[in-house]
């Protein structure tokens, strides 16, 4: 694995397991036993990185939400779901890669899947336009989840975006209606919603295929209304200062649990998900079943009086008077 895709703060770490190789790739050149050696190595880096990832702050936690290795929707679909049939187009403008849904079925039952989508390579990058939604990828978010609700099927949502694309077009052809429209109608479907937030959770563009009956966080992901460096700039007139913004914000999922935002933050392995993609869909699969069974012992009464208490409950605050 390449250097550069490695944190700063991950150096350390990095350069043990360079060690590691080293010693090991002259073990087998040279026939030489460092077999105590590199086990003593390999538990130290071990032990080394439990102790950064038990202290990260918000901004580093931020920078994992955003690694370049760190798994998207298109790599978690095939280890959740199976049958998965993409669906493409609103219908009414475009098709948006941005956003990827579709038909699959979840432990034999049909789903209505749904998810931001960046890219990797910087073809893919510019094709899925960063992870940013047009507002035809919502309002094809919108179609989908209205088919769902037709057919009487239970719609999983996957959150990874820096936010709506903020481009002159987008604004044009209706960029906050559609959003608004999606959060108004998410609010009313009847069918179980849940929504799990695997990176960015970026503002409205998030929210807009974030509304629902639980949301589920990874350890590492971020939901906030702004990113830590629009913040930093707008208070502080300085991108510099995106640790201090980053911690103001708690936009962690410990603090976002702590504040009843959040239902389930899903543990991550050592390092973030991108180190065992396998095993982070795996736990991801396990609380969307268990979430699913919960939901689905409801009536769609309770179901959607359940729903618009969570989301009017948000927000209150009381301090106290002396």
């Amino acid at each position: 694995m390449a250097l550069q895709q490695f944190l700063e703060f991950e150096k350390t770490v990095v350069e043990l397991e360079k060690k590691i190789e080293e010693l090991q790739q002259a073990a087998m050149e040279d026939k030489v036993d460092n077999s105590r050696e590199v086990d003593r190595l390999k538990r130290n880096a071990v032990r080394l990185k439990m102790e950064i990832f038990s202290n990260l702050t918000p901004w580093q936690i931020t920078q994992i939400a955003r690694h370049p290795l760190r798994p998207y929707t298109l790599d978690y679909i095939p280890r959740i779901f199976n049958d998965f049939i993409e669906l493409h187009g609103d219908r009414n403008f475009r098709d948006d890669p941005a956003i990827v849904g579709g038909l699959a079925t979840f432990d034999g039952e049909s789903v209505i899947v749904i998810g931001h989508q960046k890219g990797r390579t910087t073809k893919e990058k510019v094709f899925r336009n960063f992870g940013m939604p047009n507002p035809e990828g919502y309002r094809k978010a919108l179609r989908l989840m209205s088919m769902a609700e037709r057919f009487k099927r239970p719609i999983i949502t996957l959150i990874d975006t820096p936010g709506a694309f903020p481009g002159i077009g987008a604004e044009e052809r209706g960029q906050a209606e559609a959003i608004a429209k999606n959060l108004m109608v998410m609010s009313r479907f009847k069918v179980p919603i849940i929504v799990v937030v695997i990176g960015e959770g970026g503002s409205g563009g998030a929210l807009a295929i974030g509304v629902g009956d639980k949301v589920l966080m990874l350890e590492y992901a971020t939901y906030s209304v702004i990113s830590p460096e629009g913040c930093a700039a707008i208070l502080w007139k300085d991108g510099s200062k995106s640790d201090i913004a980053a911690k103001a914000l708690k936009i962690t999922a410990a603090d976002l649990y702590n504040m009843g935002i959040i239902d389930e933050i899903l543990k991550e392995p050592l390092g973030g998900a991108h180190q065992d993609t396998d095993g982070m869909a795996n736990t991801m699969k396990e609380s969307i079943a268990r979430t699913l069974k919960e939901l689905k012992n409801l009536s769609m009464d309770e179901l959607i009086g359940l729903r618009y208490k969570k989301y009017r409950k948000m927000g209150r605050f009381y301090e106290s008077v002396t």
